[in-house]
């Protein structure tokens, strides 16, 4: 009878929740919420009302479904100009405002699993993605493009304490730290190359020999090991820093600002292999006065001085 009477209610309705949800396509995620509770609270389940509201439910989850789905392939999709350095993928940015209005819907709501099911398959693709256009893009070295999108993630889940993203969180962490020392690897490389030579060459000769009297052999005389000391001036050193420090602001965007933290990886790498050289030619050349042209003190100088004038 109710129907009869009203049967432009339903209709109604749902034109408009429609023209609400193409005016803001997170309107269907308001209305699932409010809806939801409406039918979720109802007594009467069969009374015009709840079925009308039933009714309109149905047509609001379907709709969220499909907004999800486009969101999902909108990542599965991304294309990235390619003619400059990549920087933070709009996904990853777009990821923060549907994240943030979305927890501002759902929080503590009856509805809060159909949006969790959901943050988990975006963030796997997320992921996906991310190491897919990190491998093929001509302009950014592909660790860059895991280490800044990685950590902008990271922040973010870091931020919103989404208990069901908790272990996305660690993941993006971990891709985050693997990404920055993979790329201080790749392009710090061994500044004291002659050295570190000098040394794997001499470990593979002097196989059984101690450690205190390889500096009789003559290939690795104290002679010869000057020699290659005295190719490292401080000033020189410096000067590749200098080249090193452009090429990492030309890899790296501003948005992320991440060069420093970088450059503090890098100088911790380089302190890390001046400590062992200086340790060998202690053990393998004691009491020989040798030593680098230069100290901790002055590489610690050299990586400020480089960071302030740039």
């Amino acid at each position: 009878m109710m129907g009869d009477i009203f049967a432009c209610i339903e209709p109604e309705l749902i034109g408009f929740i429609q023209y609400h949800e193409r005016m803001d396509s997170t309107y269907s995620m308001a209305v699932l919420v409010r809806l939801g509770r409406h039918v979720m609270s109802a007594n009467d389940t069969g009374s015009f009302l709840s079925m009308t509201y039933g009714s309109a439910l149905v047509h609001v989850k379907r709709n969220y479904d499909k907004l999800m789905h486009a969101h999902l392939k909108s990542i599965q999709e991304v294309r990235i100009v390619k003619k400059s350095k990549c920087g933070i993928l709009p996904f990853v940015a777009n990821f923060e405002y549907f994240a943030k209005t979305a927890e501002q819907i759902f929080k503590e709501t009856e509805r809060r699993t159909d949006l969790d099911k959901w943050y988990l398959k975006l963030l796997t693709v997320m992921f996906e993605t991310i190491h897919s256009i990190a491998s093929e893009h001509p302009k950014t070295p592909a660790e860059v493009i895991r280490m800044e999108n990685f950590h902008h993630l990271y922040a973010l889940l870091f931020q919103l304490k989404i208990g069901i993203l908790d272990q996305f969180r660690k993941d993006a962490k971990q891709k985050y730290s693997e990404a920055l020392s993979a790329y201080v690897t790749r392009y710090f490389g061994r500044p004291l190359e002659k050295l570190n030579l000098f040394f794997e060459v001499e470990a593979k000769v002097s196989q059984g020999i101690k450690e205190s009297e390889v500096g009789y052999q003559v290939a690795f005389s104290k002679q010869e090991l000057r020699k290659v000391t005295k190719e490292y001036h401080g000033r020189e050193v410096k000067k590749g820093f200098d080249h090193l420090y452009k090429k990492v602001e030309k890899h790296l965007s501003e948005e992320e600002n991440l060069l420093q933290v970088v450059w503090r990886a890098m100088q911790e790498e380089f302190i890390q292999q001046y400590k062992y050289i200086e340790d060998l030619i202690q053990r393998c050349y004691p009491g020989s006065m040798i030593s680098l042209e230069f100290s901790i003190e002055d590489l610690l100088q050299y990586f400020s001085e480089i960071a302030r004038s740039h």
